[in-house]
């Protein structure tokens, strides 16, 4: 791919890269800074993150804080910063209607995205996910917009009751299967229990992506490949590792004084070099 890769040709080769017999992996940056250099690090798409966004916003994550339209132009900068694919953690799709969630699919569609994911989450304390009926129309509506969209969009379907408060394997599964019949091009279910849990979700025939570094799944992608795994994603764990190190080096210096800590950072020749050799257009 060059500087100039059109949004259909990174939607192609997201599409192709779930055809291959090995799991691909999709780290999430937070901004186009971290989104180049994963790029200039040899990955082959890259994945938003909904928490590594708000946190950058400075709100908590998951709880209707940040805006449809703050996320859009948060993945569409990160999608014009790479020349690879990037796909969008679009959270609920911004709504609970399903005429709501086509218009998310539509809008990510028209920022450059070569796919996005919807999640089954309400966002609210009570229902935390959304009825089996309402949850699978969300689903259709969201795949009827991305197949009206004039390049390939890859739609995953997210079942969140592992990480709701809901750990239900039956009706996840269920979910997700339903999902698939509604138009889900790639399933997703963050938290499942172990790795026959994600067998029997590979076993529903559509490419599956899996979450390590979060959700208590902190599984090799070698394991991940031998029950069937397409995709691989962080969510928002490089985000909070890079939060992890900056709280530590700032309580060091609030605490004792000293910068030791801070000993670790990246040279700033290193993070340049890095940029300029991850940049697009």
């Amino acid at each position: 791919m060059h500087q100039h890769t059109s949004a259909r040709s990174k939607g192609e080769a997201f599409r192709a890269l779930h055809a291959r017999p090995r799991p691909f992996l999709v780290p999430n940056p937070w901004d186009a800074g971290t989104a180049r250099m994963l790029r200039a690090l040899g990955f082959e798409a890259l994945a938003t993150t909904s928490a590594g966004l708000a946190f950058s916003l400075g709100r908590p994550d998951g709880r209707r804080r940040v805006s449809r339209a703050e996320t859009i132009a948060h993945a569409a900068a990160i999608a014009t910063a790479v020349d690879i694919p990037v796909t969008a953690d679009l959270e609920n799709g911004f709504g609970d209607r399903p005429e709501e969630v086509r218009a998310t699919i539509l809008l990510a569609g028209e920022a450059g995205l070569a796919g996005g994911s919807v999640e089954d989450a309400t966002g609210l304390p009570e229902p935390a996910v959304y009825d089996h009926g309402l949850a699978v129309e969300r689903v259709a509506a969201a795949a009827e917009a991305a197949r009206s969209l004039p390049g390939p969009f890859t739609l995953t379907a997210r079942a969140e009751n592992f990480i709701a408060g809901r750990p239900d394997l039956d009706d996840t599964l269920r979910r997700l299967e339903d999902y698939a019949r509604a138009g889900a091009d790639v399933l997703y279910a963050p938290g499942l229990p172990g790795l026959d849990a994600i067998a029997a979700v590979c076993a529903l025939g559509k490419p599956v992506n899996v979450l390590v570094g979060g959700a208590g799944c902190f599984l090799p992608v070698d394991a991940l490949a031998a029950v069937g795994v397409r995709r691989v994603s962080v969510g928002a764990a490089l985000a909070r590792t890079a939060l992890g190190a900056f709280l530590e080096a700032a309580r060091e210096l609030r605490d004792h004084g000293t910068a030791e800590r801070l000993r670790g950072a990246a040279t700033e020749d290193a993070i340049t070099a890095l940029l300029e050799t991850g940049t697009a257009g």
